[in-house]
Order: C-alpha cells, then sequence, then structure tokens
C-alpha cells in the first residue's frame, strides 16, 4: 500500500484488520456499490473482489490502533 504509514503495533494488517476490512467491503459490494479496482468478468464473488481491491492497494482505509494505556492516538479526557 502505497502512502500508508502504520504507527502503532506490526508494520503489517492483522488478519483480524483483514478480515473486517474485507468483510465490510464485501458488504458494500454485495449491495452494489462499485469496485475500486478493474475486475475480470468472470469474478462475480463480493469477498474476492474485496481481497482483490486491499491487495491491489485500491481501498482507502484508515485504521486506528490503540494501546492499553492510551485508548485513542489522539489521547483521552479524564473527567
Amino acid at each position: 500500500m502505497e502512502g500508508f504509514e502504520i504507527k502503532i503495533g506490526p508494520p503489517k494488517l492483522t488478519r483480524f484488520e483483514k478480515a473486517r476490512i474485507v468483510g465490510a467491503r464485501s458488504l458494500q459490494l454485495a449491495m452494489g456499490a462499485p469496485p475500486f479496482v478493474a475486475i475480470e468478468k468472470s469474478l462475480r464473488d463480493p469477498i474476492a473482489i474485496a481481497s482483490a481491491e486491499l491487495d491491489e492497494g485500491g481501498l482507502p482505509v484508515s485504521i486506528r490502533r490503540t494501546l492499553p494505556n492510551n485508548p485513542s492516538p489522539e489521547g483521552s479526557r479524564r473527567r
């Protein structure tokens, strides 16, 4: 993925993050959303299309990872 920098955790997407991204995108494709990358005519499975989009870097994705001592990258507020 070009222009994508992960600052917290492993430098690659985890299998859980990949599953969440592919699942959400495949639901969108199943509901009629257009694909972000060129696909073959024979490829009709939304999960396969979403996986291809993720592999080719065609998905606009932002990942938010949290650490145990800091619930969000922006910081936490105490009341």
